[in-house]
């Protein structure tokens, strides 16, 4: 099977819109997506400008966002001022574990939030409720699902 040129660039523009409108800014998606579904392990901002018809200082502020993110790596060139950006290898791994600690905060201020309301015997306590209990419930399974995933 060959690679087709604008299948590729329509999937990479699907998505980062999906990845957009869950909130990751749009070049950041772009970008991303950009270097997914590239052959070559590292990319340039120049390379990755071009092929996304941008400068690239228009990829300056997507790969830091990225990177903060863990969802790209940046790794200097030998002998040169310039960087290449690859993909960790396990990425959406990685990002799980960094964003954990927030579900914990979310219970915790969803607790605080039900008193405040008057308790879960209250249409707002118990929309807070719901969701502090989903959280509750997500941090206490995802280290077993993370865990399955390592051995696989």
């Amino acid at each position: 099977m060959s690679r087709d040129e604008e299948a590729v660039r329509h999937a990479v523009e699907r998505m980062a819109r999906i990845f957009s409108d869950w909130g990751l800014p749009p070049m950041a998606a772009r970008v991303l997506f950009t270097m997914m579904a590239a052959e070559e392990r590292t990319l340039t901002a120049a390379e990755l400008g071009e092929r996304l018809g941008v400068s690239p200082a228009a990829i300056s502020g997507a790969v830091r966002l990225l990177t903060q993110m863990r969802l790209v790596v940046r790794e200097p060139v030998p002998g040169s001022r310039r960087d290449v950006y690859r993909l960790p290898d396990d990425a959406w791994y990685e990002l799980t574990l960094t964003k954990m600690p927030i579900f914990r905060q979310i219970t915790g201020e969803a607790s605080a939030a039900v008193e405040a309301v008057g308790g879960d015997g209250t249409a707002a306590g118990a929309n807070l409720a719901r969701m502090r209990d989903y959280f509750e419930y997500v941090e206490r399974e995802l280290p077993q699902l993370l865990g399955k995933w390592r051995e696989r």
